[in-house]
Protein backbone atom coordinates (compact mmCIF):
# COMPACT_ATOMS: atom_id res chain seq x y z
CA UNK A 1 0.00 0.00 0.00
CA UNK A 2 1.35 3.42 -0.73
CA UNK A 3 1.92 5.92 1.96
CA UNK A 4 -1.17 8.06 2.91
CA UNK A 5 0.70 10.83 1.06
CA UNK A 6 1.07 9.11 -2.24
CA UNK A 7 -2.49 9.53 -3.85
CA UNK A 8 -4.27 6.03 -2.61
CA UNK A 9 -6.21 6.55 0.76
CA UNK A 10 -5.59 3.63 3.37
CA UNK A 11 -7.76 0.14 2.59
CA UNK A 12 -11.37 0.72 3.76
CA UNK A 13 -12.80 -0.81 6.60
CA UNK A 14 -16.02 -2.08 7.63
CA UNK A 15 -18.53 -0.22 5.84
CA UNK A 16 -20.58 2.83 8.00
CA UNK A 17 -24.36 2.37 8.29
CA UNK A 18 -26.52 5.55 8.84
CA UNK A 19 -28.55 6.00 12.04
CA UNK A 20 -31.87 7.76 12.05
CA UNK A 21 -31.94 6.73 8.42
CA UNK A 22 -35.85 7.88 8.58
CA UNK A 23 -34.81 11.64 8.77
CA UNK A 24 -33.28 11.51 4.95
CA UNK A 25 -34.87 10.93 1.78
CA UNK A 26 -33.69 8.03 -0.06
CA UNK A 27 -31.74 10.03 -2.47
CA UNK A 28 -30.09 11.58 0.41
CA UNK A 29 -29.04 8.51 2.28
CA UNK A 30 -27.48 6.84 -0.70
CA UNK A 31 -25.23 10.25 -1.02
CA UNK A 32 -24.76 10.09 2.83
CA UNK A 33 -23.65 6.65 2.69
CA UNK A 34 -21.13 6.79 -0.37
CA UNK A 35 -19.28 9.70 1.21
CA UNK A 36 -19.21 7.88 4.69
CA UNK A 37 -17.50 5.29 2.75
CA UNK A 38 -15.58 6.43 0.31
CA UNK A 39 -12.03 6.09 1.21
CA UNK A 40 -10.49 9.44 -0.85
CA UNK A 41 -13.31 11.29 1.84
CA UNK A 42 -11.83 9.93 4.58
CA UNK A 43 -8.19 10.29 3.73
CA UNK A 44 -8.82 13.61 2.92
CA UNK A 45 -10.08 14.66 5.91
CA UNK A 46 -6.95 12.76 7.52
CA UNK A 47 -4.59 14.50 5.62
CA UNK A 48 -6.37 18.17 5.86
CA UNK A 49 -7.12 18.32 2.11
CA UNK A 50 -11.07 20.47 1.59
CA UNK A 51 -11.95 18.20 -0.97
CA UNK A 52 -11.51 14.23 -2.01
CA UNK A 53 -10.57 15.97 -5.25
CA UNK A 54 -7.18 16.65 -3.96
CA UNK A 55 -6.25 12.90 -4.88
CA UNK A 56 -7.00 13.22 -8.18
CA UNK A 57 -4.40 15.70 -9.05
CA UNK A 58 -2.10 13.93 -6.77
CA UNK A 59 -2.43 10.57 -9.20
CA UNK A 60 -2.32 12.80 -11.87
CA UNK A 61 0.86 14.26 -10.80
CA UNK A 62 2.28 10.88 -10.21
CA UNK A 63 1.58 9.87 -13.43
CA UNK A 64 2.67 12.45 -15.86
CA UNK A 65 4.78 14.09 -13.23
CA UNK A 66 4.00 17.89 -13.85
CA UNK A 67 3.99 19.91 -10.59
CA UNK A 68 7.63 20.92 -10.13
CA UNK A 69 9.53 22.51 -7.40
CA UNK A 70 9.17 26.37 -7.95
CA UNK A 71 6.39 26.01 -10.60
CA UNK A 72 3.73 29.11 -10.76
CA UNK A 73 0.55 27.42 -11.13
CA UNK A 74 -2.80 28.85 -11.60
CA UNK A 75 -5.74 27.15 -10.34
CA UNK A 76 -8.90 27.48 -12.18
CA UNK A 77 -12.65 27.20 -10.86
CA UNK A 78 -10.75 26.50 -7.29
CA UNK A 79 -13.02 26.57 -4.68
CA UNK A 80 -12.90 25.11 -2.66
CA UNK A 81 -8.94 24.62 -2.56
CA UNK A 82 -7.78 21.30 -2.62
CA UNK A 83 -6.10 21.56 -6.16
CA UNK A 84 -3.87 24.48 -4.57
CA UNK A 85 -3.99 22.79 -1.41
CA UNK A 86 -1.83 19.98 -3.72
CA UNK A 87 -0.30 22.43 -5.67
CA UNK A 88 1.41 23.90 -2.85
CA UNK A 89 2.35 20.77 -1.30
CA UNK A 90 3.90 19.49 -4.19
CA UNK A 91 6.44 22.64 -4.50
CA UNK A 92 5.09 25.07 -6.15
CA UNK A 93 6.20 28.63 -5.39
CA UNK A 94 3.47 30.44 -6.35
CA UNK A 95 -0.40 29.52 -6.45
CA UNK A 96 -2.83 31.74 -7.86
CA UNK A 97 -6.57 30.53 -7.48
CA UNK A 98 -9.37 31.75 -9.17
CA UNK A 99 -12.95 31.06 -8.67
CA UNK A 100 -16.59 32.56 -8.59
CA UNK A 101 -17.24 31.69 -5.19
CA UNK A 102 -15.32 33.13 -2.52
CA UNK A 103 -12.48 30.69 -1.02
CA UNK A 104 -11.26 30.66 2.85
CA UNK A 105 -7.67 31.63 2.67
CA UNK A 106 -4.65 28.95 2.02
CA UNK A 107 -1.36 29.41 3.46
CA UNK A 108 1.11 30.38 0.51
CA UNK A 109 -1.47 30.88 -2.02
CA UNK A 110 -3.70 34.00 -3.74
CA UNK A 111 -7.16 33.50 -4.43
CA UNK A 112 -9.28 35.62 -6.35
CA UNK A 113 -13.35 35.90 -6.23
CA UNK A 114 -13.57 36.61 -10.00
CA UNK A 115 -14.26 34.86 -13.57
CA UNK A 116 -11.14 33.80 -15.44
CA UNK A 117 -12.39 35.14 -18.94
CA UNK A 118 -12.79 38.62 -17.58
CA UNK A 119 -10.72 40.38 -19.74
CA UNK A 120 -8.01 41.88 -17.66
CA UNK A 121 -7.58 38.52 -15.92
CA UNK A 122 -4.74 37.31 -17.50
CA UNK A 123 -2.71 40.31 -16.66
CA UNK A 124 -3.50 40.30 -13.09
CA UNK A 125 -2.36 36.64 -12.73
CA UNK A 126 0.47 37.16 -14.70
CA UNK A 127 1.30 40.15 -11.90
CA UNK A 128 0.73 38.17 -9.34
CA UNK A 129 2.71 35.14 -10.59
CA UNK A 130 5.51 37.84 -11.24
CA UNK A 131 5.50 35.95 -14.65
CA UNK A 132 3.80 33.62 -16.76
CA UNK A 133 2.42 30.26 -15.62
CA UNK A 134 4.18 27.38 -15.85
CA UNK A 135 0.70 25.22 -15.02
CA UNK A 136 -2.62 26.08 -15.73
CA UNK A 137 -5.15 23.81 -13.66
CA UNK A 138 -8.93 23.35 -14.30
CA UNK A 139 -11.20 20.91 -12.35
CA UNK A 140 -14.22 23.15 -13.39
CA UNK A 141 -17.46 21.78 -14.06
CA UNK A 142 -20.77 23.41 -15.35
CA UNK A 143 -24.30 22.97 -13.46
CA UNK A 144 -25.54 19.84 -14.98
CA UNK A 145 -28.94 19.67 -16.22
CA UNK A 146 -29.50 15.68 -16.14
CA UNK A 147 -29.60 15.76 -20.14
CA UNK A 148 -25.89 14.13 -21.64
CA UNK A 149 -25.50 15.46 -24.57
CA UNK A 150 -25.97 18.95 -23.61
CA UNK A 151 -23.91 18.81 -20.11
CA UNK A 152 -21.24 17.55 -22.30
CA UNK A 153 -21.12 19.92 -24.39
CA UNK A 154 -21.31 22.59 -21.51
CA UNK A 155 -18.14 20.93 -20.26
CA UNK A 156 -16.20 21.06 -23.61
CA UNK A 157 -17.04 24.57 -24.32
CA UNK A 158 -15.84 25.65 -20.61
CA UNK A 159 -12.74 23.38 -21.09
CA UNK A 160 -12.53 25.42 -24.74
CA UNK A 161 -11.96 28.66 -22.66
CA UNK A 162 -9.86 27.29 -20.15
CA UNK A 163 -7.80 26.10 -22.87
CA UNK A 164 -7.66 29.54 -24.83
CA UNK A 165 -7.13 31.52 -21.20
CA UNK A 166 -4.14 28.86 -20.60
CA UNK A 167 -2.69 30.30 -24.11
CA UNK A 168 -2.42 33.37 -23.17
CA UNK A 169 -0.48 32.58 -19.62
CA UNK A 170 1.41 29.79 -20.21
CA UNK A 171 5.15 30.14 -20.63
CA UNK A 172 7.11 27.62 -22.94
CA UNK A 173 7.01 24.38 -22.12
CA UNK A 174 3.77 24.85 -19.91
CA UNK A 175 1.58 22.35 -18.93
CA UNK A 176 -2.73 22.50 -19.24
CA UNK A 177 -4.95 19.96 -17.13
CA UNK A 178 -8.43 20.02 -17.70
CA UNK A 179 -11.53 17.93 -16.44
CA UNK A 180 -13.52 16.69 -19.23
CA UNK A 181 -16.24 14.13 -19.79
CA UNK A 182 -16.45 11.32 -22.22
CA UNK A 183 -18.55 11.87 -25.17
CA UNK A 184 -17.10 12.61 -28.30
CA UNK A 185 -17.24 16.39 -28.71
CA UNK A 186 -14.17 16.81 -26.57
CA UNK A 187 -12.61 15.79 -30.19
CA UNK A 188 -13.16 20.11 -31.16
CA UNK A 189 -10.89 20.80 -28.15
CA UNK A 190 -8.12 18.37 -28.79
CA UNK A 191 -7.30 19.33 -31.95
CA UNK A 192 -6.05 22.83 -30.87
CA UNK A 193 -4.74 21.36 -28.26
CA UNK A 194 -2.47 19.08 -30.22
CA UNK A 195 -1.67 22.35 -32.08
CA UNK A 196 0.01 24.52 -29.17
CA UNK A 197 1.48 21.26 -27.11
CA UNK A 198 4.09 18.45 -27.51
CA UNK A 199 2.25 16.21 -25.58
CA UNK A 200 -1.10 15.44 -24.92
CA UNK A 201 -2.82 12.91 -22.91
CA UNK A 202 -5.78 11.58 -21.16
CA UNK A 203 -6.32 10.08 -18.04
CA UNK A 204 -9.01 8.58 -15.68
CA UNK A 205 -7.20 9.11 -12.09
CA UNK A 206 -8.27 6.23 -9.47
CA UNK A 207 -9.58 9.11 -7.08
CA UNK A 208 -12.56 9.61 -10.15
CA UNK A 209 -15.44 7.42 -9.72
CA UNK A 210 -16.30 4.56 -11.57
CA UNK A 211 -19.85 5.41 -12.18
CA UNK A 212 -18.57 8.83 -13.58
CA UNK A 213 -17.85 9.94 -17.18
CA UNK A 214 -14.96 12.30 -16.06
CA UNK A 215 -11.41 11.93 -17.58
CA UNK A 216 -8.95 14.65 -17.52
CA UNK A 217 -6.83 15.62 -20.24
CA UNK A 218 -3.22 16.88 -19.69
CA UNK A 219 -1.27 18.68 -22.21
CA UNK A 220 2.87 19.40 -21.69
CA UNK A 221 5.13 21.09 -23.58
CA UNK A 222 3.66 24.14 -24.50
CA UNK A 223 4.51 26.59 -27.81
CA UNK A 224 3.46 29.56 -28.96
CA UNK A 225 2.36 29.37 -32.26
Amino acid sequence: MKSPGSGLPPARGEAVKLRHSRKHSTASQRWLLRQLNDPYVIAAKAQGYRSRAAFKLIELDEKFKFLKDGARVVDLGAAPGGWTQVAIKRGASRVVGVDLLAIDPIQRATLLQGDFTDEDMPSRLRALLGGKADVVLSDMAPNTIGHTATDHLRIVALAEMALQFAIEVLDEGGVFVAKLFQGGAERTLLEPMKLHFAEVRHAKPPASRKDSSELYVVAKGFRQR
